[in-house]
């Protein structure tokens, strides 16, 4: 396998340098700050030509290789810069479920960056289990009310629309009642929870109540009793490789605990160290297959699986070498703990990989 960049991904590489360079440092990186200043920094990547660029070109993408993606979080994470604002996984549902007059109306915009996003999937009762939800959508003419309360939405209380799962058909299997809808954010009925994270932060997670909240029966993606097809595929896509190139940023906390280290590492940041490398040989050669034709399916679980791993080694590593009192260390650290339970548990991932990889259980 050549890990070595190709003529042109390399000459894309240092025009992002260049780039960088003159631009990373003007916008923060962690925090509510960071969260402030968000859209800002998506619309400056776009104008530069570097957001979307595995995305259709006809709705404002690029169309190139996945493994641009991971060049451009590779160089973010060397420069210091803010992360790539994550919105692959609304891109690929809409894309791949959403009618073409949805696309049309939708992809332009979240792509750019004019208009803001959110999901609306986990519930209080209904996280890595999502198929027991019991947010409602009810037909009411031409178009449906909705009931419930959702959790963990990122960026809620700034969204201008949510991609939203309801159940619309109690009677059905839990799996076959529930639907996709593209909701407005801004109307009556929807009130925010915003929650604050052990971290001290404040903006990037919410509850949304949803009362009696109104959406065209146009705006269903997919068809009636479809969510679960589009959930499948949002999920599926969190794991693919190029989602996976914070891989670059583990390894750059690594370099920064090792610098400050004097002597031999520590057992925790060897361990990190090695963790992190392993990461990044399994992006690519993720992203070989990927560029192959090859589709992963379940075996996405188990990049999740080494992602958590990996972060959750790193984060150790912070808090052994840098203590409690380096409030980036420890924040690290504490950020580290939610990855074995955001975008589907460890537990979750590990009945996947047993089920549908080794046939256990069936």
């Amino acid at each position: 396998m050549e890990f070595r960049d190709s003529p042109e991904e390399a000459a894309f590489r240092d025009r992002l340098r260049s780039w960088l360079a003159t631009t990373a440092k003007q916008f923060p990186t962690s925090g509510d700050e960071y969260w402030a200043k968000q859209p800002e920094w998506h619309r400056a990547l776009y104008n530069a030509g570097f957001f979307g660029l595995s995305w259709p070109k006809e709705f404002g993408g690029q169309d190139m290789p996945p493994v641009y993606d991971v060049i451009l979080d590779e160089e973010l994470a060397i420069a210091g810069a803010p992360a790539r604002p994550s919105l692959g996984y609304l891109v690929i549902g809409l894309g791949h479920h959403g009618s073409k007059e949805l696309q049309e109306e939708f992809l332009p915009g979240m792509i750019n960056g004019t208009e803001r996003w959110c999901q609306g999937f986990s519930e209080p009762g209904a996280g890595s289990d999502l198929a027991s939800l019991t947010t409602t959508a009810t037909r009411d003419g031409d178009e449906y009310v909705i009931h419930g309360h959702k959790i963990w939405t990122s960026y809620s209380d700034v969204a201008d629309w949510c991609l939203l799962l309801a159940r619309t058909e109690p009677d059905k299997p839990r799996h076959k009642g529930i639907s996709a809808f593209i909701v407005n954010m801004h109307q009556d009925g929807i009130e925010q929870r915003p929650l604050k994270m052990i971290s001290g932060v404040t903006k990037e997670f919410g509850q949304v109540l949803f009362d009696g909240a109104r959406v065209p029966a146009s705006r269903m993606v997919g068809n009636l009793g479809e969510g679960w097809k589009l959930a499948m595929t949002v999920v599926g896509h969190e794991r693919e490789p190029s989602t996976l190139g914070f891989a670059a940023r583990y390894a750059k906390t690594v370099r920064e605990l090792a610098a400050r280290s004097d002597g031999p590492p520590s057992d925790e940041l060897a361990w990190a160290a090695v963790q992190s490398e392993m990461l990044r040989l399994h992006v690519r050669r993720r992203l070989s297959e990927q560029l192959d034709g090859l589709t992963h399916g379940s075996e996405g679980s188990l990049d999740k699986l080494l992602m958590t791993w990996v972060e959750q080694s790193v984060g150790h590593a912070a808090l052994s070498e840098a203590g409690t009192r380096d409030a980036e260390m420890l924040g690290t650290y504490m950020y580290s703990r939610a990855q074995s339970v955001m975008g589907g548990t460890s537990q979750i991932q590990k009945n996947i990989v047993a089920s549908r990889i080794l046939g256990l259980g069936v």
